[in-house]
């Protein structure tokens, strides 16, 4: 069997697990009470065997034609020496998402003097710590294959194809551009979620563009320049400390607003 297919079968198998994961915390922000958790969790197989199916599938041979990768994976399932590859991908990759989370928790309070309303009624939803605990691993994976593997790869390769280097390379003006795109989709694609929280206004829209921009910022130049686990690894850190530690930090009765 081929890596890739070895890689689409590894990153599709998470991708569904990691989709009911992320449902306990989805009923908590959006109020609803969880009686239909089996029909729910089976039409999220089913949505997630389909649609990521297709984006993982695209996203690798989009990735193979502009240089991007899983450098760890790859090794790994090459029976390649793997410590090598991780211990370096790893310092990095979780201090860039614990400097994600803190610029996303520093930015978030800005925010909150700005529209105190807004802040009470986002405090007023903070899910449990368990459930940000399992909702990371959707983030670090789903998300991640949605946004870094599949679209910024893809636009990597429609710039790459209007514009290359010398060498038949992306330019890093391409590789620029896609991970800010990149980066404003991923904030725009929380405003659904947030639309049920509080009302869109201005504000709001604003800060789900800012905040989520600076971690899809980091994590679209990780997955250039790390590969794309350490994109993955820096998302689930951020979100531990945003949705695991900050959640810990609520029930001792001291807040932090994000």
């Amino acid at each position: 069997m081929k890596t890739d297919t070895k890689i689409f079968i590894i990153l599709l198998i998470a991708s569904v697990i990691s989709s009911l994961l992320v449902i306990p915390y989805t009923f908590t922000l959006i109020s609803q009470a969880a009686e239909p958790f089996l029909e729910i969790a089976l039409l999220q197989v089913l949505n997630s065997l389909i649609i990521y199916g297709i984006l993982i599938y695209f996203g690798l041979k989009l990735a193979r034609k502009v240089g991007l990768g899983l450098p760890i994976l790859e090794a790994w399932l090459e029976n390649k020496e793997v410590s090598s590859k991780l211990k370096p991908v790893l310092k990095i990759s979780v201090g860039m998402g614990v400097l994600a989370a803190v610029l996303i928790i520093i930015f978030s309070q800005v925010f909150n003097f700005l529209d105190p309303e807004m802040a009470v009624q986002f405090a007023d939803v903070i899910p449990p710590a368990w459930q940000g605990f399992l909702a990371s691993f959707y983030g670090a994976i789903n998300e991640e294959i949605m946004l870094r593997l599949f679209f910024m790869s893809l636009l990597v390769w429609i710039f790459y194809k209007i514009k290359s280097t010398p060498e038949g390379k992306p330019t890093k003006t391409g590789f620029y551009l896609a991970i800010i795109i990149a980066a404003i989709v991923f904030g725009l694609g929380h405003l659904p979620v947030t639309a049920d929280i509080v009302p869109l206004t201005s504000i709001v829209v604003a800060r789900a563009l800012v905040l989520n921009g600076i971690g899809g910022i980091i994590f679209g130049w990780l997955y250039w320049k790390r590969g794309f686990e350490s994109a993955m690894l820096a998302h689930f850190s951020a979100d531990i400390v945003l949705h695991v530690i900050l959640s810990l930090i609520a029930l001792l009765g001291t807040p932090l607003l994000i």
